[in-house]
């Protein structure tokens, strides 16, 4: 390798919730010459990451600016509501839109969901982001609605939270930018959509193997010779050859 070159390397971004480690771990297994840096960011930096080329592709949160972005979308997540422990609604399963009428609801900066209108009363003023607004959850000062993965990311033991129905639901995507679809984001793609090792798409599909030679059959080789023939030659005067059969000429002498 000459001075010049850089050698290989892939850089995944991915938003908080996002647990990549699956996917990194196959990436490791398939591809161990070629590194992977994760790359944290949040949900709105995550799409200027992938523009910038911060990243070559990145786990983040429909819905994005898709002018320039590929993007396929992977699963979505349950919305909940944080709470604390004693909180009536812990009572129950799940909580609808209407329910949260008379709470406070917070609604942090870094908002992931939506909204056309978030449901509740709101604060005086918003939280800058998630982190701050649990804590706010904490003090008793309102309720956060936010995707599944958010609440068990800020996990406390003095909340829990509950599904909400009638409220936006989060979307993941795996996106990177149009017009560098290398065969490094082909083969993570790969990985995410679950293809195999052995699959024909991307650059880590293993190469046909050779057709070896068909071995002869072992029937055949254990066939009986038919009545009154040799399997073969035996030695003078042993007893591998068949038995009756007419012995061999002896050799003249010289």
């Amino acid at each position: 390798m000459t001075g010049s070159e850089i050698p290989p390397s892939f850089r995944l971004a991915y938003v908080p919730g996002v647990t990549p480690t699956k996917w990194v771990r196959i990436w490791n297994e398939r591809l161990p010459e070629i590194p992977l840096t994760l790359v944290a960011v949040t949900a709105a930096e995550a799409s200027d990451v992938l523009r910038g080329g911060g990243a070559d592709a990145g786990f983040v949160r429909l819905p994005i600016d898709r002018t320039d972005l590929s993007a396929i979308p992977l699963y979505t997540e349950t919305t909940v509501v944080v709470i604390p422990k004693d909180h009536i609604a812990a009572a129950v399963d799940e909580v609808s839109a209407e329910d949260l009428a008379d709470e406070i609801v917070l609604h942090p900066l870094d908002d992931t969901l939506d909204w056309e209108r978030p449901p509740g009363r709101p604060a005086i003023e918003r939280p800058a982001t998630t982190a701050d607004a649990i804590e706010l959850v904490a003090a008793g000062v309102g309720l956060l609605i936010v995707p599944q993965s958010l609440a068990r990311l800020h996990h406390r033991k003095d909340l829990t939270y509950r599904p909400v129905t009638g409220v936006p639901e989060s979307r993941i995507a795996l996106s990177w930018p149009e017009d560098a679809t290398t065969d490094m984001v082909e083969d993570f793609i790969g990985i995410v959509r679950g293809r195999t090792v052995n699959s024909t798409r991307g650059r880590t599909a293993t190469p046909p193997q050779p057709k070896q030679r068909k071995r002869p059959d072992a029937g055949d080789a254990r066939r009986k010779p038919a009545a009154g023939k040799s399997a073969g030659k035996s030695p003078r005067g042993g007893s591998g050859g068949p038995k009756g059969g007419k012995r061999g000429k002896p050799r003249r002498r010289s």
